[in-house]
């Protein structure tokens, strides 16, 4: 394999990657941020309030966006690694 086709398929999984976590590590971020506020704002300090919250927008927005996530990964192999691997 030439060292430019190793590199563009390696720039372009490592982007796929980027792509497919970006939903759900923006979420994590913003109930974090929200979460972080509401407890410096009323002097709470309970571990489990920012926990909870920050598990189920995870959560959430992985099973609204599980068929994006799967769709990128799919479009991702079948225009990249399947034509690598069959030598096409």
């Amino acid at each position: 394999m030439n060292e430019v086709i190793y590199f563009d398929t390696m720039r372009e999984g490592l982007w796929t990657a980027v792509m497919i976590a970006f939903p759900i590590l923006a979420v994590a971020l913003a109930a974090g941020l929200t979460v972080g506020l509401f407890q410096a704002l009323t002097s709470i300090q309970e571990m489990t309030l920012t926990f909870v919250p920050k598990l189920l927008a995870i959560v959430t927005v992985f099973w609204l966006s599980m068929n994006y996530m799967t769709e990128t990964l799919v479009s991702f192999f079948t225009s990249r690694i399947i034509p690598l691997v069959v030598g096409v």
